[in-house]
């Protein structure tokens, strides 16, 4: 007897406690093509994106090594890392504003574990062992039925190749395609950490898809327990439209019954094996697959297809749909503020980097009879595909000045960071004590300014001169 689902137990966690797997049935339908569609481009373009070649560079690139990061042309250091609290924010606020008004269509549509599982793992397991009453059947037989073994054999080591060529395309994205290569053609022991990495993380794919499977969505990923906060009586969801269809039961003469005849489709093709009919639960992923089931068997009856269908709460209960309400519209606001902010903060990126810090081990500062001397480390990134000659200069200083050895500016390798000794010198006739001045960092084309502040540091102007102890 097939298992009836439950609001108060999980489907997958027997009566005994032990685990239940789930083989869902095959479903077809509008829903389901254009999530594989979409399924697909999101594959595509996680697989095609580090071979995209913007300036010179991967569409995506994070070389943590170089501690350079390629984002669709802009070429960030780790100065602009502070642009990752407009990446966190927006994503949170795009999340609470998306499920607000959608639900979990995040889950259904765009998640990496359902677009993986359902497109790409699904589909191997229905090449290989059949449709879902065949796996079902697959299930039962002993281990050491040659069916089973050379069926589930084969089935691992096509999973144990999808695991290692993802695994490896995501390591793309740190090291480049040109740097993979290598990689993968060379010994294990000319990169045994690259290599442990990999086998890791392909273990760790494979134990996700071939064993945990939609256990992570249940008991891992915290987002479907999140619904009770972010989503309302106007948040769009996939619903039973009980109105219509209770009570459920098949067309038998001189008994009323609503549009559902209780077949249970709904139930053999949802990959976390739960009810829709039962309401809103953690357990939907908002797969869209118990809404093209029920059209089809609607289609096949002549009666109106969505039964089960994308709607909210209020609409399933005879009332309407406010899409925009004070969660929403304050979630939206945010996002757009959120929004302007990045774009003008992307807009001021430089295309270079400039630090200036004291140099260390050495005086703070040298005072002598002709002058007083201050010692700096400077630090200069050049995020450009190309070799740049750069000069340091002063901006603004309440005297003048002197900055030795950089008359004919310093050039930058492309992509490249150099780190040198800078000297800045106030002769004693102009020293009148401590003061504040900018330096600037000026490309040779002009494109690029960078400013930084600065302390001159020196001895009391009225004392005697002599040898400055203070070291740092």
């Amino acid at each position: 007897m097939a298992h009836i689902p439950q609001r108060d137990s999980v489907t997958t966690i027997a009566p005994d406690g032990s685990r239940r797997f789930l083989q869902p049935g095959d479903v077809t339908g509008q829903w389901v093509r254009a999530r594989r569609a979409f399924g697909w481009l999101l594959i595509a373009l996680f697989a095609v994106m580090p071979w995209i070649d913007i300036n010179g560079n991967p569409a995506v690139f994070l070389d943590i090594e170089q501690r350079h990061f390629y984002l669709f042309g802009v070429t960030l250091g780790l100065d602009d890392f502070w642009l990752l609290f407009f990446a966190i924010s927006g994503l949170g606020f795009t999340i609470y504003a998306v499920t607000a008004m959608f639900g979990r269509i995040w889950c259904g549509w765009a998640c990496p574990q359902t677009v993986y599982m359902e497109h790409l793992f699904r589909w191997v397991d229905r090449w290989i062992e059949g449709d879902h009453l065949q796996r079902t059947r697959l299930d039962g037989l002993p281990f050491s039925q040659p069916e089973r073994l050379w069926k589930r054999g084969f089935r691992f080591l096509v999973y144990v190749a999808l695991c290692w060529l993802v695994a490896h395309i995501f390591l793309a994205y740190f090291v480049s395609i040109p740097g993979l290569y290598p990689l993968i053609t060379g010994a294990p022991t000319a990169h045994p950490t690259a290599f442990i990495g990999m086998a890791a993380m392909t273990a760790v794919l494979l134990f996700n898809f071939w064993w945990f499977r939609e256990q992570l969505c249940l008991a891992i990923c915290p987002y479907g327990r999140l619904q009770s906060a972010l989503i309302d009586d106007n948040s769009v969801i996939v619903g039973y439209d009980a109105r219509r269809g209770e009570p459920r039961g098949k067309a038998v003469a001189g008994i009323t019954t609503g549009d559902c005849i209780d077949c249970r489709r709904c139930v053999q093709v949802c990959p976390t094996g739960i009810d829709i009919r039962q309401g809103l639960q953690m357990e939907c992923i908002a797969c869209t697959s118990c809404m093209d089931a029920c059209d089809d068997i609607m289609t096949k009856l002549k009666r109106p297809v969505g039964l089960v269908r994308y709607a909210s709460l209020n609409e399933l209960n005879g009332g309407q749909t406010q899409y925009w309400r004070p969660r929403t519209i304050l979630y939206a606001a945010l996002l757009g503020i959120g929004a302007v902010v990045a774009t003008f903060s992307l807009s001021q990126i430089q295309k270079a980097g400039f630090k200036l810090t004291r140099q260390p081990g050495v005086e703070l500062y040298t005072p002598s009879p002709g002058a007083v001397t201050n010692f700096f480390r400077a630090k200069i990134l050049n995020k450009q595909g190309r070799e740049v000659r750069f000069f340091i200069e002063t901006e603004f200083s309440p005297v003048p000045i002197t900055i030795l050895n950089q008359s004919a500016g310093l050039v930058v390798p492309p992509e490249g960071e150099v780190t040198f000794p800078l000297v800045i010198m106030v002769d004693r006739a102009h020293y009148t004590g401590e003061f504040n001045l900018t330096v600037r960092l000026r490309s040779e084309d002009g494109k690029t300014r960078l400013k930084q502040k600065l302390h001159f540091l020196g001895p009391d102007p009225a004392a005697p001169t002599g040898p400055n102890p203070t070291t740092r």
